[in-house]
């Protein structure tokens, strides 16, 4: 088959891929629900066996169970015992249950369809099946095989998945990431670093009326490290720092013995981020008499093209084939992409159907570019190479 002719096959089916997205979108997965994503997980798993793949459901005692599947059959993949292309998806969501009833799974006059979760990240979970059935049916070969993950705890950093997300990496040849895409497609070739910190400040109460002195004021301190955490920022670099949650004091005549705050660090490079964390974890007291306690660190490395930039050139080539102008840009947020690339291997994200509002009232895909989609993701698999 030429690649030109992938996008029309998978356009055939685009209905019946946007009943299966809809599908999804109606179980409903919050994070924070085992049963529901459990329940998810053993249906997904049953229909990427029906798709071809070895499925595995992997038990998960804290957040839900995880799945793995394997695209490794002889008929279609020329090397079965090459390096596999790993698949990284989740299928939790940030919308608890009942939000379909205010934000049911529709299609609007532009071709839009809308969903609790469709962009972030339920159509991709779609587009994996029929990739496959696709593969199977238009007897296509492969050069590698190919694993796929389907996470149950991305929207909350993955603290359960990171284990065997980065063992799978490392064992691959390559990750392509079905994170949504940014806005007109564009393919996510870096991600700024994430980190989150908390701190606790350790102050003396006192009446701050009768004997102020005998005080030490935990909001002073805080105040003093808010406006240090703050200087750490670097916007022409790209690094922020923001103290986005603080706690502190029990009534007005009391001086405050104990201040709380919660930091959140972003920047594009590795370098950065260990200068920041350095700074952070190095805080010391102003005021004599008070305590600090530091605890968090860097929870997502960045993203940097130095792991995705060859992925992407040779995305953009598999693109022309099939008449599509790749584009790439970066983002400040973070996915299970960070983790990958970190650990050296090639990595390609925002692979999902384009769109925009993810975690928003306007959450959406365009239904037009689902078989678009569909036939990238084909082709990359035929022809990328690490």
């Amino acid at each position: 088959m030429e690649p030109s002719q992938l996008i029309p096959f998978y356009e055939q089916q685009q209905a019946q891929i946007l009943e299966t997205i809809g599908e999804h979108v109606e179980e409903e997965t919050p994070t924070d629900d085992k049963g529901r994503l459990d329940a998810f997980a053993a249906r997904l798993a049953d229909r990427y066996t029906a798709a071809g793949l070895n499925t595995e459901v992997i038990p998960n005692q804290l957040r839900g169970n995880h799945l793995r599947a394997r695209f490794q059959a002889e008929a279609h993949v020329d090397q079965p015992d090459a390096a596999p292309v790993l698949i990284l998806c989740h299928y939790d969501t940030v919308w608890p249950v009942g939000s379909l009833d205010t934000h049911p799974f529709r299609v609007d006059e532009q071709g839009w369809a809308y969903g609790p979760g469709i962009f972030d990240m339920q159509s991709s979970l779609a587009l994996v099946e029929y990739v496959f059935r696709g593969v199977k049916s238009l007897n296509l070969r492969l050069p590698r095989p190919v694993t796929v993950l389907a996470t149950s705890d991305e929207e909350v950093g993955s603290q359960t998945s990171r284990e065997l997300i980065e063992e799978e990496a490392r064992l691959a040849a390559f990750v392509l990431v079905l994170e949504p895409p940014l806005p007109g497609g564009k393919l996510k070739t870096t991600r700024k670093g994430g980190g989150h910190y908390s701190l606790s400040i350790t102050g003396r109460a006192a009446h701050a009326g009768v004997e102020p002195e005998k005080g030490i004021s935990a909001i002073q301190e805080l105040a003093h490290q808010v406006l240090s955490l703050h200087s750490l920022t670097d916007l022409d670099a790209g690094t922020t720092v923001n103290v986005g949650v603080v706690a502190a004091g029990t009534r007005p005549n009391v001086v405050a013995a104990h201040a709380e705050a919660r930091i959140d660090v972003r920047a594009w490079t590795a370098e950065e981020m260990g200068r920041v964390n350095e700074e952070i974890m190095g805080l010391r007291p102003n005021l004599a008499g008070t305590q600090l306690e530091v605890t968090g660190g860097v929870s997502r490395p960045p993203l940097e093209r130095t792991v995705t930039g060859s992925l992407f050139e040779q995305a953009r080539a598999i693109g022309h084939t099939l008449g599509l102008n790749l584009q790439e840009a970066g983002t400040g947020g973070g996915s299970d992409g960070n983790l990958t690339g970190a650990l050296g291997v090639p990595t390609l994200d925002g692979l999902g159907v384009p769109g925009h509002g993810a975690h928003a009232d306007h959450e959406h895909i365009e239904v037009d570019k689902i078989g678009e989609r569909a036939g990238l993701l084909t082709a990359l698999l035929i022809g990328l190479s690490p």
